[in-house]
């Protein structure tokens, strides 16, 4: 990291110096340079000078500037020369390499910092800490959304959605699965949530309109307060799991938005079998074929009217009051009452989630 960084650096000085210019490590190792052919060379006898020498030294025709990035200096920038100009070019060169670096430093641990709070890897109270060594605002409204890939691409969705989101003081990303990639997006107070699908919806499209990345995105409530990253993530997680079972076409999935599938998830397996007993005592779920839960599905989409719904499925409408009676015969529900038709939808859904056996979070 630090090589890439210092060596972009260095060869953009090279022609305003017009001299030798690079960086040692604190072993003498040559780990940037304006000459390519010196990358690797290790300065015999900087160890023990480093040592003992002050800050700024000369050695083998050679100025020397050490500089830090932590509490002891771990590089030093050299320029060939031993004159006041060569020492003047070091000063200069190991300050602005020395901010550099502790930029992306910087930068980096902001991003291990968001992953370790996301994935519950840090204590509570040591977030704060951290935030404060960090310089990282805690109290900004910020949203998790999770990105994961169903199929297709190349590229690294990863990449895709770092280059959506340039802002890396802000915006973090990275990676949780081969499939999975997180966004922590930081977003004004009172956002409207369908601004946030919006957004989401954007990452989609570039997905699979300029990659041909089919994706999914799961979104969690945005939270006020850093350490409550982890509740959204988990939140995210748990509206992808929900769509898997519940509503499979969707692209996009909002926690807040999943209505009475969410509760079912969180219910208890044994509570949900206990419950489909008592609904079906009079008859099985499994006793009624294909075509009368596509009627049973088209009556609820009809709002429970026997005309409407006969007109879609082009039936008779006496037809379609025969199949309703038969429902009732099995399991003692009449769909035209609408507790009855309550109680009849919740128990497709308790039984479709049972089937699908989604992970827990």
């Amino acid at each position: 990291m630090a090589n890439r960084v210092f060596q972009s650096v260095i060869y953009q000085m090279k022609d305003a110096i017009d001299r030798v210019v690079g960086v040692v490590d604190e072993t003498g190792a040559v780990i940037s340079c304006s000459e390519l052919n010196l990358i690797g060379e290790v300065r015999e006898g900087f160890m023990a000078e480093r040592l003992t020498a002050g800050d700024r030294f000369v050695r083998d025709g050679y100025t020397y500037q050490q500089f830090s990035s932590a509490k002891h200096n771990d590089y030093a920038v050299f320029v060939e020369g031993a004159d006041e100009t060569a020492g003047q070019f070091a000063a200069v060169l190991s300050i602005s390499l020395q901010s550099i670096k502790q930029y992306h430093d910087e930068k980096f641990d902001k991003s291990n910092f968001i992953k370790n709070v996301v994935l519950d890897n840090i204590l509570p109270g040591d977030i704060y800490a951290k935030a404060r060594e960090l310089h990282f605002a805690t109290d900004v409204s910020r949203v998790v959304f999770i990105v994961r890939v169903t199929s297709g691409g190349d590229i690294s969705a990863y990449d895709v959605v770092s280059s959506l989101f340039p802002d890396k003081q802000k915006d973090f990303v990275f990676n949780i699965s081969e499939t999975d990639t997180v966004l922590v997006k930081e977003i004004r107070k009172g956002i409207d949530r369908t601004d946030m699908e919006k957004l989401a919806a954007s990452i989609v499209d570039t997905l699979s309109g300029e990659h041909y990345i089919k994706a999914v995105v799961g979104i969690g409530t945005p939270i006020s307060n850093v350490k409550d990253l982890a509740t959204s993530f988990k939140e995210a997680q748990i509206a992808m799991e929900v769509s898997k079972v519940f509503d499979t076409e969707k692209q996009i999935i909002r926690y807040d938005n999943l209505g009475i599938a969410r509760l079912i998830y969180q219910l208890p397996t044994t509570v949900c079998e206990m419950f489909l007993r008592e609904v079906f005592k009079q008859g099985s779920i499994e006793s009624l074929d294909q075509e009368t839960l596509f009627t049973i599905q088209r009556f609820f989409e009809n709002n429970l009217n026997v005309s409407e719904t006969s007109r879609g499925l082009f039936v008779h409408r006496n037809t379609l009051v025969y199949r309703l009676e038969k429902i009732k015969k099995l399991t003692g529900l009449d769909l035209r009452e609408f507790d009855d038709a309550i109680v009849f939808k919740v128990a497709l859904m308790v039984k479709k989630y049972l089937s699908n056996n989604p992970a827990k979070y």
